[in-house]
């Protein structure tokens, strides 16, 4: 093999083995949560302490687990309307964006 052909060749392994690591690496990252999953958990563990992680509460508080998308917007709509103590505040606190990355999160708990 010439020199010419031994470095093509070496260049071509190197190429071929930077497109399998390449492949390797990113495939967990486009099997990953989507970002507004992880933006919706985010915003939720801000209720875990009341609520409980995963929106199930130990008790004394409501469970916002499975609870549908529209029943938990509405019910923060209303607290941002009502007082309602410090949910009101909390309420407040959330664009009508992040009330529904919450709502679909705490939803498919």
């Amino acid at each position: 093999m010439t020199n010419t052909k031994l470095q093509l060749w070496v260049y071509s392994v190197i190429f071929l083995v930077l497109i399998v690591l390449s492949i390797v690496l990113l495939t967990p990252a486009v099997t990953a949560a989507t970002p507004s999953q992880n933006e919706g958990r985010l915003l939720a563990s801000n209720c875990f302490g009341c609520h409980g992680t995963n929106g199930r509460p130990a008790g004394g508080f409501d469970r916002l687990a499975g609870e549908s998308v529209s029943e938990i917007i509405e019910e923060m709509r209303e607290m941002r309307n009502e007082d309602k103590g410090i949910m009101s505040k909390h309420a407040l606190g959330y664009t009508d964006e992040q009330v529904r990355l919450l709502a679909v999160w705490f939803s498919n708990q």
